[in-house]
């Protein structure tokens, strides 16, 4: 199991990884990590939620809890207990939009497949969306 604490940390870690490849113009993987930054976030949020301390972590700790054995952002945010703030804010929403393009299967794009401001604007918006869900 991981804690929620752990969870969050890891998360700005992601971010902060983004950052730094994004100014180093690697546009692609930022985009990438941003998207794990979310679900970390999301992660801890559902701990918050369901008043969990840990997360499972391991395919055993799943047992029974296979919903939550997901990179689906979407799903991610409906058991986080926070979607309805989200939906129902214009501007959350907006940047939601944006956030859940991310996909743990661009992974096997090709380099150079994202722009700056495509890599730009999904940073952003998980700086945003990541405020809104602590």
């Amino acid at each position: 199991m991981i804690t929620k604490s752990e969870l969050k940390r890891m998360a700005k870690a992601k971010l902060k990884d983004a950052e730094i490849l994004f100014r180093n113009r690697r546009y692609d993987n930022a985009i990438y990590l941003c998207g794990y930054a979310v679900e970390l976030t999301l992660k801890a949020r559902i701990c918050a939620t369901l008043k969990w301390r840990d997360f499972p972590e391991k395919a055993k700790d799943f047992h029974h809890l296979t919903s939550l054995k997901t990179h689906n952002l979407d799903i991610l945010l409906r058991l986080s207990g926070i979607e309805e703030k989200i939906r129902a804010d214009t501007a959350h929403f907006q940047t939601w939009s944006v956030v859940q393009t991310w996909n743990p299967e661009s992974r096997y794009h090709r380099v150079g497949s994202t722009n700056r401001i495509t890599a730009d604007t999904m940073i952003e918006s998980v700086k945003t969306i990541l405020q809104v869900l602590r």
